[in-house]
């Protein structure tokens, strides 16, 4: 699920900072944008398995546009991060679907192409964003 996050710049004297605005407690910081980068999502991930753990719901991602109005992110840059929320939609069970050979062929080129885990995880991640955001 693609989730916004806000970015404050650093400079030589200061650590880039990303906030995840939808995923409450999601903070994090780095000497560059990568480090930055790299920690947010872990720490992103941490964030969602604390909440799972405590039976809190998994925050759905707001819009960019919303969270820009929002004066404590004045100046921020923003960008989109993709989570992959399959490890904390709870215990899978085996089922057989039946697809078109074209749309499989998208999913398979889909999970390879942006780096998922199987096209399981992309079905079951699919299914909840859909669901979601109905």
């Amino acid at each position: 699920m693609q989730y916004p996050i806000a970015i404050e710049w650093g400079d030589d004297n200061t650590a880039t900072g990303i906030v995840f605005p939808d995923i409450p407690g999601a903070i994090s910081a780095g000497d560059t944008p990568e480090e930055a980068y790299d920690n947010a999502l872990e720490v992103a991930h941490i964030v969602l398995q604390e909440r799972v753990a405590a039976g809190e719901a998994i925050p759905k991602p707001g819009r960019i546009d919303d969270h820009r109005r929002h004066p404590d992110f004045k100046g921020w840059g923003w960008g989109m991060v993709d989570i992959d929320l399959t490890p904390y939609l709870g215990k899978t069970e085996k089922v057989t679907v039946t697809l078109p050979g074209t749309v499989l062929r998208q999913i398979d080129e889909y999970v390879v192409l942006h780096g998922l885990k199987s096209r399981s995880a992309f079905l079951a991640s699919a299914a909840h964003e859909k669901i979601h955001h109905i």
